[in-house]
């Protein structure tokens, strides 16, 4: 009798159950992955920030120093889950170090201390190369005949979850805080730009007032940027910015956080934009800042 019962069972609802069970096996593959990172997100949590990674901040970050105390905390915790959640890839036989690890994740973090997301979900890998790298690009003439040549890049930002950079501009971008130039801030602009599934200088805008005010104010800058140079007015920024939309987001980061004081002389509504979008205000932090232009210099990306 049970076993006519269970085959006659089977029979009725062995169909639905073969599908509750792929159900259930899809579910726990989307959320397990979700249960194990917030789990190990409260361990890291509760361990205490290292000291050698504290000493790495204070003597090779001088923008650290100058931050809130509690941008601070905020920064060294997401530290740890950048480090522990990213994998550090060393390239052309670089051998991939806690400083290189610490700097890179601090100031990646920097970007998002105070955004609704502070990290960077898509995010999987940091590729570390020793210095400027090469790039081999295939680009079609008016005509249509592709040219092949070699581009060489500082760092890059890709959608697929990977950021690229240049250890010697990376660790030269963290020493000198106030030129306005910094790698990785810049690369990892560009991954707060790619959230949104484009590469179009509109990262993810948390608020009703930033969504109407990013397009007209950050357009209208890069439309008139573009004819300062075509007209050979000398640049408030980097030329590199009036490249597209996307470059003009991030070398504008760079400006912002390092250069700050002067980005608000200089264009008051766009440093009061940038501003309500990371949610902090560095030109109020205690770094010296210089008051003379940005400086123009030649960007390898």
């Amino acid at each position: 009798m049970p076993a006519d019962f269970f085959q006659q069972f089977l029979q009725h609802y062995g169909r639905d159950l073969l599908l509750l069970l792929i159900l259930l096996l899809a579910l726990g593959a989307v959320f397990y992955p979700l249960y194990r990172r917030r789990q190990r997100r409260r361990q890291l949590a509760q361990q205490a920030f290292p000291t050698a990674w504290r000493k790495i901040l204070q003597q090779h970050w001088p923008l650290y120093r100058a931050l809130p105390a509690d941008v601070q905390q905020q920064v060294r915790k997401q530290i740890q889950r950048f480090i522990a959640e990213v994998e550090f890839v060393g390239c052309d036989g670089l051998t991939v170090t806690d400083q290189m690890r610490v700097l890179v994740a601090a100031q990646a973090s920097l970007l998002t201390a105070r955004l609704p997301v502070n990290d960077y979900p898509g995010l999987r890998q940091v590729l570390v190369y020793p210095d400027a790298f090469a790039v081999d690009l295939n680009q079609p003439d008016s005509a249509g005949v592709v040219h092949e040549k070699t581009e060489w890049r500082e760092g890059e930002s890709w959608q697929q979850g990977q950021v690229i950079l240049s250890w010697r501009h990376t660790l030269a971008g963290a020493a000198v805080a106030d030129d306005g130039r910094n790698l990785v801030i810049h690369e990892f602009a560009h991954q707060l730009d790619q959230q949104t599934g484009s590469v179009n200088g509109f990262p993810p805008l948390p608020t009703a007032e930033l969504q109407q005010q990013w397009p007209l104010l950050m357009q209208t800058a890069f439309d008139q940027l573009q004819r300062d140079l075509q007209q050979g007015t000398p640049p408030w920024i980097d030329p590199y910015a009036a490249t597209n939309p996307a470059e003009f987001f991030a070398v504008l980061s760079e400006l912002f956080f390092e250069m700050p004081a002067y980005l608000a002389e200089c264009q008051p509504r766009l440093y009061q934009l940038m501003q309500k979008f990371f949610q902090l205000d560095p030109k109020n932090w205690p770094l010296q800042q210089p008051q003379l232009p940005a400086p123009v210099q030649k960007r390898f990306r």
